[in-house]
This record gives structure tokens, sequence and C-alpha cells, in this order.
């Protein structure tokens, strides 16, 4: 929790800083792209604690939580408990994951088109890799290949055993799409296929053409990495 702050104990604010080292002052004169990932959650926290300014504070947690996707992942109360923080301060860093998040899905008056494996992974990769949990998700798409919808199947363990292939088609046959794809997140990070994940994907292609829908893909999400079984030709021989 946020610990008290005497006067004889000064914050050290941004401002303590000389001016060309101010992230503020920065980013207006470089542009945010200038800027690393400390000094951007400097600009959101504005002030330090005793004996660290406000960035070295964006620096300390960002080595507590293993980078920007370890404060994605992370609890809320996690962050609120931080030397420093406090619940107004985690919920600003949690309110700009979260727009930096849905930044992802604003879609265009023109639907979002998917050619090519990388396409679907970078619709889905921002929020899917920090995922404590396996979901195994479904993106609808359109015969030009453009994003119907995404839809959520099951959350928890995706196996062989456990998949019920008739689900995955459901919302693509409500939805009237012509071809579908599928992904899921590997909560360890390493998108490396499963034996389950490859017989899950054989299943499923043979239902798809059972059905007429397309099974453009299936891609395991990792830790900024993910694998497309399609292009390692796993599951569609």
């Amino acid at each position: 929790m946020t610990e008290p702050n005497p006067a004889n104990k000064p914050t050290y604010r941004i401002s303590d800083l000389h001016e060309s080292d101010r992230p503020r002052e920065r980013l207006a004169t470089l542009g945010p792209q200038a800027l690393t990932n400390a000094e951007l959650l400097a600009i959101l926290l504005r002030v330090g604690v005793q004996g660290e300014n406000a960035v070295e504070v964006g620096q300390r947690l960002l080595q507590a939580f293993g980078g920007l996707r370890g404060l994605h992942r992370a609890p809320f109360k996690d962050i609120m408990d931080q030397h420093g923080m406090g619940e107004a301060k985690a919920s600003q860093i949690k309110a700009a994951i979260e727009l930096g998040r849905r930044l992802t899905f604003e879609a265009p008056e023109e639907k979002l088109a998917i050619n090519s494996p990388a396409d679907a992974a970078a619709l889905v990769q921002y929020e899917m890799s920090a995922l404590e949990q396996e979901h195994l998700r479904v993106l609808l798409l359109d015969r030009r290949n453009r994003v119907l919808a995404i839809v959520e199947v099951y959350k928890g363990s995706v196996n062989s055993s456990q998949v019920r292939v008739g689900e995955l088609f459901k919302e693509a046959i409500r939805a009237n799409a012509s071809a579908i794809i599928v992904t899921h997140n590997h909560p360890s990070g390493d998108p490396t296929p499963s034996p389950d994940d490859v017989a899950v994907t054989r299943a499923v292609v043979q239902a798809g053409k059972l059905l007429d829908i397309d099974v453009l893909d299936h891609l395991v999400i990792g830790q900024g990495k993910w694998v497309s079984l399609k292009e390692r030709g796993l599951g569609f021989g």
C-alpha cells in the first residue's frame, strides 16, 4: 500500500529531473515512440517516492513484474501493493494497458481482412498472451477473409478429449461464415504445439470439410511468439 509521506520526507517528482530528461517534455519534443517503457509509466505515475523519481519507480515496476506483459497479466492488487503505488496509480496503469488492448480491436469502416497467419496473430496476441488459463477462440471470416467476429469457445485445458468440435462451428454457422481460424494460448509462454493441439486441429479440419467451412489455420499463442499449425503442416495433411 502507499506509505505516508511526512513533511520531512520529500516526494521525488518528474520536475526534479533536468528539463531535457523529463518524460513529458521528451514526449512532446520527440514523440511517444522515443520514450522507454519506464518513462511512459512515469508520465502515468507523475510522482515518485522517497529516494526514487517516477522514472525509477517505473523501472522498478517493470523489473518486479517482468516487463509490460507482466504488468498486463498482474492482478490489480499486486500492482497496488507495490511501494509507492496504491489504488489510484494502479488504476491508471491498468486503464492505460486496457486502452492499448482495445485499440487492437478498433476496426475501420472496412472490416479487417486476414491475409496471413501474422495478421490473425496480431489481432489476438496482445490479449491472449496475457491470459493465465488456456482459452480457445475462433475467428469467423466472410468470403473475403474479413473478420466477422471473434468468439470464445473454451476456457481451461484445451485437449482432444474435452473439445467438442461442433462447438467450434456453432457461431460460424449462425454467422454464415465462410471460414474460421482457431486460436488458443499456452500460458507457459511456449507456443510449441502439443500432440493434443495437432489432434484437435485434425478433427476441426475434417469437420470443416463436411460443413463446407474452410479452416484456414490454428494458431498457438505464447509470450511474444506464436505458431501456425498450417505453416508447419500439423493437422492439415
